[in-house]
């Protein structure tokens, strides 16, 4: 299939909230923005990666849609505003569409409505559940930018960002749209959190992905945000791979027999093979069963002298902003004009014997990446793979 192009990218998170400082933190391993937080689980403080600074603020007009979740995106779609206006005076408002993943919305400002509710009988004064629907970050962005395009929200927990890569490159294939905004939102939620602690995911420090001693995942928060289209750009989507093992609601696949499908179906895709990857970027959450099933899945689709890492140590996971993220990461590695550093793999160390014995990136490893894989992994067996190219 011919590639489609990401033009530029707009990123914050844990790291920092430009394309900038982001880079400066990722091939230092930085994990400055990783902090213990008390208020967010119920009875223990928790690791979690946390957009630091002010952020912009939602204006009046689009006061039903206000939300933390929200002022993130504007902070992400800001840095890529020129790019978006060029392509509008371009095509037109009416052939510039959007697709963003997000977990989820504005469910933290919902969790803290309805616990008003519950303790005094109403909402707060302002409430509006338009706030903390799934669809609210790309409906806020149609109207905030005035598109006429089509505009949707993928929510597919820890794939979500990395499959509306998928779906806005069909826009671009069917010609229902000659640029579409991708990427992907969330935010720290109470909820999610709490929600991760009942299922014994959560980490009891910073996460430790791949070692013998990982014990769950660190959440986080940000957003990464692209401009997409057919025009010739600095780094191609060459393929996609998407999967739905339906093995579990909430485990993967021991075999991994999904996300291997999705991993060999973006090779085929972009029509290389396996050696031509320079860098993959794990989906690597620290949990016993991921990090088991991806390190034997990525032995046997890619090898074991690839560079990996999981950046998840860097900025938490993400959740629904999590694919757009790493993809982001493998965006700054490609549009590098020289050999720049990796991003390093952060952990203690301590192989696991269980694991395939993977090609970990170490702090200060300098290559030129030419393609880059990133692998995303969900609830309910949902697989996603992106293979991006330099130009």
């Amino acid at each position: 299939m011919t590639p489609v192009y990401l033009h530029a990218l707009g990123i914050i998170n844990a790291l920092g909230d430009s394309v900038a400082s982001v880079r400066a933190g990722l091939y230092a391993g930085s994990t400055n923005g990783m902090v213990s937080r008390a208020d967010l689980i119920r009875g223990r403080e928790t690791c979690v990666g946390v957009v630091q600074g002010t952020l912009p603020a939602v204006g009046p007009e689009h006061a039903p849609y206000a939300s933390r979740n929200i002022q993130i995106l504007c902070a992400a779609i800001a840095q890529i505003r020129p790019q978006i206006d060029a392509a509008i005076a371009q095509f037109g408002a009416d052939r510039i569409g959007i697709v963003l993943g997000s977990s989820t919305s504005g469910a933290a400002e919902g969790f803290e409505a309805l616990t008003a509710r519950l303790r005094r009988g109403a909402f707060p004064p302002g409430y509006d559940y338009r706030r903390q629907e799934m669809a609210t970050p790309s409906e806020f962005l149609r109207r905030m930018l005035a598109l006429g395009g089509p505009a949707w929200s993928v929510s597919t927990a820890c794939t979500a960002s990395a499959k509306a890569f998928s779906s806005g490159r069909r826009l671009l294939k069917t010609g229902l749209c000659d640029a579409v905004i991708v990427g992907g939102v969330d935010s720290l939620c109470r909820l999610t959190l709490n929600g991760f602690n009942a299922l014994e995911s959560i980490a009891g420090e910073r996460c430790n992905p791949f070692s013998v001693n990982r014990d769950g995942i660190n959440i986080g928060e940000g957003a990464a945000v692209f401009l997409m289209s057919r025009e010739p750009g600095p780094v191609a989507l060459l393929g996609v791979g998407e999967s739905s093992d339906a093995y579990h609601i909430s485990a993967p696949d021991p075999e991994g027999r999904g996300a291997e499908t999705a991993m060999r179906m973006a090779l085929a895709d972009a029509g290389i093979d396996a050696g031509a990857v320079d860098y993959v970027n794990l989906h690597g959450t620290a949990t016993v069963q991921n990090d088991l099933m991806e390190s034997h899945v990525v032995d046997r689709v890619i090898g074991r002298s690839t560079p990996c890492s999981s950046t998840k140590p860097l900025v938490g996971h993400a959740l629904g902003a999590a694919g757009a993220t790493e993809t982001g990461f493998c965006w700054i590695l490609l549009t590098e004009p020289d050999a720049a550093g990796l991003p390093p793999h952060i952990w203690d160390g301590e192989c696991d014997p269980a694991l395939a014995p993977l090609r970990l990136s170490s702090p200060g490893e300098i290559a030129r990446c030419k393609v880059t894989l990133s692998n995303s992994f969900a609830f309910g067996g949902n697989n996603a793979c992106l293979v991006l190219g330099r130009t």
